[in-house]
């Protein structure tokens, strides 16, 4: 991962001893979860720190795109159980424990998972959470909630729902059995697949080439597809019509277009 060292300082999240580092190139911006001893298990500590880097590189008009991976060859193998288990319904809302997952719906811009080794539980749902999933064949996804007594709280069910289909998502979240990224991504879970250890690799390239076209056109995408799954088809139709003729407005289609006749790279500005 030695190709993949922060190039500029930010928060305390970059200091080595951190479970959550940010890393900026060219464009976009990688998040990647570091507490190997327990396969990158979320805590409260590092979902809020997922959640803060979020917020952080929205923020940030140099970053287009947001990949998350983990290190030591996983993604995240769930939800830390001892952390959880002796938690009432009550500290779940005071402690807000679902916010990571709150943020990265809310992002605006495009957040891809790059995930190696597990996605379960919590991980599973966290990469769901993402408009772009990249996984090396031997990655595994699951919902194994069901074996500790619970069920799926931060999209589990919903998204697998409307990814997968009802019988499928039946399948894994009643039997708590992980599948292979292979299968996943013939279910249309995974976006991409990639040889093993190379995730991040392929992620990044997908990443800068997001970071390279007109921000306004992604957000409204991201946007429309977000939205999409839950709203009636001719309303999205009608809907996804307004927001097309709406970038007629924009500087960045007038550049787009007249870069594409002049036959040049095109310069955007967000506006």
């Amino acid at each position: 991962m030695d190709q993949f060292q922060p190039t500029c300082g930010r928060t305390t999240m970059n200091l080595p001893s951190s479970p959550v580092r940010i890393s900026p190139h060219d464009g976009c911006a990688i998040i990647t979860l570091d507490r190997v001893e327990r396969r990158n298990a979320l805590n409260l500590e590092i979902k809020n720190l997922i959640a803060d880097a979020i917020i952080e590189l929205e923020n940030d008009s140099s970053v287009h795109a947001i990949i998350i991976t983990g290190a030591g060859g996983y993604f995240v193998a769930g939800t830390d159980i001892a952390e959880m288990a002796d938690m009432t319904p009550l500290q779940h809302s005071l402690q807000a424990t679902g916010r990571v997952f709150e943020v990265l719906r809310a992002c605006p811009k495009p957040v891809i998972a790059a995930v190696e080794g597990y996605a379960l539980g919590g991980g599973c749902e966290l990469a769901l959470s993402c408009d772009i999933i990249i996984a090396g064949r031997s990655a595994r996804f699951g919902q194994p909630e069901i074996n500790v007594g619970i069920m799926p709280g931060a999209g589990g069910t919903q998204r697998l729902l409307r990814t997968i289909g009802k019988y499928q998502t039946a399948l894994l979240t009643m039997t708590g059995d992980a599948i292979s990224a292979e299968l996943a991504f013939a279910n249309g879970m995974v976006s991409q697949l990639c040889d093993d250890n190379q995730a991040l690799e392929t992620a990044l390239q997908i990443a800068q080439k997001i970071a390279t076209k007109p921000p306004l056109a992604i957000k409204a995408i991201k946007e429309i597809l977000s939205i999409g799954q839950d709203a009636p088809l001719q309303t999205m139709l009608s809907l996804e019509r307004k927001t097309f003729t709406l970038l007629f407005g924009s500087h960045d289609q007038k550049e787009g277009m007249a870069a594409f006749l002049e036959k040049r790279k095109p310069v955007y500005l967000n506006r």
